[in-house]
């Protein structure tokens, strides 16, 4: 890469691109800022429609059955499951793309797929002789949308300088994981408006006696993701970037903490994730009697509310460490509070800890991607690593689902996966201050 030089008053937006240097305060102020800020509004938009799609399936899931279709438990924790599984997997590939072909050029690709399964499986719902294997393959579009997360992150942090880079990733990350409070708070609605099934002409089925248009909460999406790929065209940008190589890569495997970060993340994006994934089938089951999809956006939307939150906190204290410690701590205790409220059969209750949960998980998500660029001050190797632990995170979609799923075939109860979570969160408590909280691991982040 050629050295950088300072644009000139009236520089065309390519020529401030080629010579980006956000750690230069002349430069950021000048030019820098305003670029950065219309990459991240973009960004963090598309962000959020990807969410939307990859938890779709999850607010169809629960009416497939009342629709006429006949899946057994098993199946649909399953099927809510895949698009964990497929996110999480295509997360490791696309963490590398922006670096390959531009963030801009990747980011508009990456959105235009997600067409495909919204307008397939608006279409899927509408006939209850589809068959199971073509779920699997539709769930297994969807879970593309989750892969968007890691490209993501590893692009936009790279915009700016590094005293913002944890408030930047907390919005970018933050806001587009409010995509799974979007669209558990619209699907509801969508599902009972007449309206919008006449004008995408959907035909509704009888679910206890009202009329539910599955297909609404697919075909509402393909207008907004039409928008956001034309308003990439025009606010978003390919940084120059050194390109990864094996020797990069095999740096991050080598180096201890991109194991204890990603540890620490999975914890917390992962209880997020795969409690939100499968939070309504999980209320069915043990709730039946409470009327769950109108309220299902609420922990959500905590979380990723905070999620920004915790990065400003983070950048705030000049310390990501302390945040991430409490909010494990946190996720630790109302992990043994949910299955107590599940125990006793007490909705509010077990409720309100869940929402505490996704408070953790919110400040925690937050701080983490503060401590990475902190770490790592290599930039390429941050936003490499940056990837790697959303894409290993990601995969708490796949497992918690899958983890109930199998325990209530198994067991007949929910109560040996909760043991398992609490287990794994008590690893990375102690992991958080092996690494990062005694004073003798000497880690100021």
């Amino acid at each position: 890469m050629s050295e950088m030089k300072m644009p000139q008053v009236g520089a065309s937006r390519k020529e401030i691109i080629a010579n980006w240097q956000p750690e230069n305060p002349e430069f950021w102020e000048k030019f820098g800022k305003k670029i950065a800020k219309q990459n991240l509004v973009v960004s963090t938009i598309a962000l959020t429609l990807s969410f939307c799609v990859w938890y779709l399936w999850s607010t169809i899931a629960a009416q497939l059955n009342g629709a006429g279709f006949h899946f057994t438990t098993e199946q649909l924790f399953t099927l809510a499951a895949f698009p964990g599984l497929v996110g999480a997997t295509f997360r490791f590939i696309y963490t590398y793309m922006p670096a390959l072909i531009g963030g801009r050029n990747w980011t508009f690709i990456s959105t235009i797929i997600l067409l495909v399964p919204v307008v397939w499986l608006g279409y899927a719902v509408q006939d209850t002789s589809t068959t199971y294997e073509t779920f699997m393959i539709l769930t297994a579009l969807i879970g593309l949308a989750g892969g968007n997360f890691s490209s993501s992150m590893a692009n936009i942090g790279n915009f700016f300088p590094k005293a913002e880079k944890g408030t930047a990733l907390g919005i970018n990350g933050g806001i587009g994981n409010l995509g799974i409070s979007v669209i558990y708070f619209l699907a509801p609605f969508a599902m009972g408006s007449a309206t919008l099934g006449n004008i995408f002409g959907v035909t509704p089925a009888m679910i206890k006696g009202n009329a539910v248009y599955l297909a609404n909460a697919a075909f509402m999406w393909i207008v907004p993701l039409i928008i956001i790929l034309a308003l990439m065209t025009r606010y978003m940008d390919n940084l120059p970037s050194a390109k990864p190589n094996p020797k990069a890569l095999g740096q991050i495997f080598s180096n201890k903490h991109t194991w204890a970060m990603t540890l620490l993340y999975t914890c917390a994006f992962g209880a997020f994730s795969g409690y939100a994934a499968a939070l309504g089938l999980l209320v069915n089951k043990e709730f039946p009697e409470i009327p769950f999809a109108h309220i299902a956006f609420v922990g959500p939307l905590v979380s990723a509310s905070l999620r920004p939150v915790g990065g400003w906190l983070s950048d705030k204290i000049n310390s990501g460490t302390k945040i991430t410690f409490i909010g494990l701590i946190g996720l630790s205790i109302t992990t043994v509070l949910i299955a107590v409220g599940v125990d006793m059969h007490n909705f509010d209750f077990f409720f309100g800890m869940t929402v505490l949960m996704f408070v953790s998980c919110g400040f925690v998500t937050g701080s983490t991607f503060r401590m990475i660029p902190h770490i790592f001050t290599d930039g390429l190797q941050s936003s490499l690593i940056a990837g790697f632990v959303a894409a290993v995170a990601a995969y708490g979609a796949f497992i918690t689902p899958k983890i109930f799923g199998y325990v209530y075939t198994t067991f007949g109860s929910i109560h040996p996966a909760f043991a398992v979570l609490l287990a794994f969160n008590i690893v990375t408590v102690f992991v958080c201050y092996w690494f990062y909280v005694r004073k003798a691991a000497n880690m100021n982040v």
